[in-house]
This record gives structure tokens, C-alpha cells and sequence, in this order.
């Protein structure tokens, strides 16, 4: 069923609302906050990766300020344990009797920043696995679902730094997005210091709520998707594996490709795409657009693309321009 004109209307209007919001805080990277959103639109969880100081915590905290759900923040480091994100069972005295009672942890609300999140060791990573695919929480064989809307918005220093634990594929997988948030420029560079440097700063308020998010996603499923878009897509993603169609950079430096999870969030995030150009329809070039944050977390290099230092990003362009021939 094509989307409605008021549904699509609500989309657009709320998105911008947001991004006005967050923009009132935030000075420039407009292309990280509108993926973010979209991010979040379509269900997903993103990860932010930079140097420290470059604001992705910011973002993620005024996001949460200009979207009205229940935040909370975990800050991983390499003592945290998988209980401190699920919860745990807990001994409780209840009219007589002790018994064990499930105390929820920080993951149990709708958007949760998990800062610095290759920070922590692999045991603890791998807590949010369930979390993040499923929505939900199993502890002592008892299955807890969580609330809607949830996302996973995390965070993490280059790995080259000192003290942080690589993300495994398993987990890099379920992220709809990663962006890279880079250096800003001279000119957003000053007006980092005059908003921040003073007394005062920018307050946002709540312009969206959680209800507004899943109406958008419903709103996003409807937009129509022509089955030689489709198949494009599906060319872009079965080009980023090794096999005799692919480029020539691809068999050389990548051992595994994208999974059909990343095709599913490339799907989604044009259609959103689409809906903010102002067009009920997917094109080629929606794809393109999205093509690079959903993808670049999700090829495992061979041992010589390892050695190269080959950026993944180079590697997807390859793929979509292989799937245009």
C-alpha cells in the first residue's frame, strides 16, 4: 500500500523538526545528522566513530534532548560487566521469603548511548548482541522484551588507539550505520567556541516523541521500491564478496562481503532518502547515497587488505561502480 500524502507529510515535517533542533546545538556536520535520523526513522542503531573530542557524544545527548523517549547512557570501559548493561538477578526479602527478583539495567529504556563502546572487553560487547537484533533480554532463562522505539547509539576511538577491544563482525553487523565524524572546519570550528565558550548555551526541547518515530517507520515501508532498483541494489551488495563478478579490489583485499542485513538497511535508509528529496519512489542514486554508511563496517578484509591498510570506503565505491556496468 503506497504511503499516504499526510503520512508522508508527517515524515518530512517531523524530520526536519528534529534536525532543526539538534542543529541549534550542534554546529554543522549535516550529512551525520540527517544519516543519524535516518538511522533512527528506519529502527536502527549507529555507531559513531572519530578521535575524542569531536562532539559525537554532544550529538547523541541532543538528539535524545529534541526526541521526547526515556535515555539513558552507559559509559564502557574495560571493568564493565555484562550485568552492568542487562541487569541481573538480585535477592529480595518479599513478606517473609527471599527469592531472587530481576533488577533491569540501563539497557531497558528507548535510546541508549553506549560511549566508547570498544572500550569494553569482548565478553561485555557481546551483551547487547540479543539486545540490539531482538529487542530483548534473556537472563536466567527468563526473556525480557524491551520497549519501542530502541536504539543503540554508540560511540568509539579509532582503533589504533591505546586500550580498546575491536568490535567482532557478529555485532558490527547489527549496526545500521557506521559514520565517521571528521575534523571540523575553520569557520565551525569558531562557532564551536562561541557557543560553547560562553556563560549560556543553547537549549533544545523536546519536538518529536516515540510515537512519532514508529509512525515514521510505517510511513517509510510503504514508499515503493521498482524491482530494477531492487535488483541494482542487490548487485551492490553481492559485489562487495569475492566472487567472479566482483571488481578487481574486491577478490584482492576482501575475504567476506556485506551480509542481506545490509541490504535490508540500504533499502530502508532510501526510501527514506527518497521521502526527504520529495519523491515517492527509490532511485539508483538513493542507493548510492546510502551505499557507504552501510556497508563500510560490514567487509572483513583479507590478510593483504589488513597489510595494505585498504579503506573499505574505496572498496564499496568499487563495488557500486562494478554493479553499474
Amino acid at each position: 500500500m503506497p504511503a499516504t500524502e499526510p503520512a508522508v507529510d508527517h515524515f518530512k515535517e517531523t524530520f526536519d523538526r528534529i534536525r532543526t533542533a539538534v542543529s541549534t546545538f550542534i554546529v554543522g556536520q549535516e550529512e551525520i545528522i540527517d544519516d543519524v535520523l535516518i538511522a533512527i526513522c528506519c529502527g536502527g542503531h549507529v555507531l559513531l566513530e572519530g578521535v575524542p573530542g569531536l562532539g559525537k557524544t554532544s550529538l547523541i545527548n541532543t538528539i535524545a534532548q529534541a526526541i521526547d523517549v526515556e535515555f539513558k547512557r552507559i559509559q564502557f570501559t574495560p571493568d564493565l560487566l555484562p550485568s552492568d548493561v542487562v541487569g541481573t538477578q538480585i535477592l529480595m526479602d518479599r513478606e517473609g521469603r527471599r527469592e531472587l527478583v530481576f533488577q533491569p539495567g540501563p539497557v531497558f529504556c528507548n535510546m541508549l548511548l553506549a560511549d566508547e563502546i570498544n572500550r569494553a572487553t569482548p565478553k561485555t560487547q557481546s551483551a547487547l548482541l540479543e539486545t540490539m537484533q531482538e529487542k530483548r533480554v534473556t537472563v536466567a532463562n527468563h526473556t525480557h522484551t524491551l520497549q519501542l522505539p530502541f536504539f543503540v547509539m554508540a560511540t568509539q576511538n579509532p582503533i589504533e588507539n591505546d586500550g580498546t577491544y575491536p568490535l567482532p563482525e557478529a555485532q558490527l553487523d547489527r549496526f545500521f550505520f557506521k559514520l565517521q565524524v571528521g575534523l571540523p572546519s575553520h569557520d565551525e570550528f569558531r562557532q564551536i567556541l562561541d557557543r560553547t565558550g560562553g556563560n549560556s548555551r543553547p537549549h533544545v526541547s523536546p519536538v518529536a516523541h516515540g510515537e512519532d518515530i514508529l509512525r515514521m517507520g510505517v510511513t517509510l515501508r510503504e514508499v515503493p521500491v521498482a524491482p530494477e532498483v531492487q535488483d541494482y541494489l542487490v548487485r551492490v551488495v553481492r559485489g562487495t564478496h569475492p566472487n567472479e563478478n566482483a571488481a578487481k579490489s574486491i577478490k584482492q583485499f576482501v575475504r567476506h562481503g556485506a551480509s542481506p542485513r545490509a541490504g535490508q538497511a540500504m533499502l530502508a535508509a532510501a526510501r527514506a532518502r527518497a521521502l526527504l528529496d520529495g519523491r515517492f519512489h527509490v532511485s539508483r542514486e538513493d542507493i548510492d547515497s546510502v551505499a557507504l554508511p552501510a556497508l563500510r563496517h560490514r567487509l572483513i578484509l583479507s590478510f593483504e587488505g589488513e597489510a595494505e591498510g585498504v579503506k573499505p570506503d574505496f572498496l564499496v565505491k568499487d563495488a557500486i561502480q562494478a554493479a553499474k556496468a
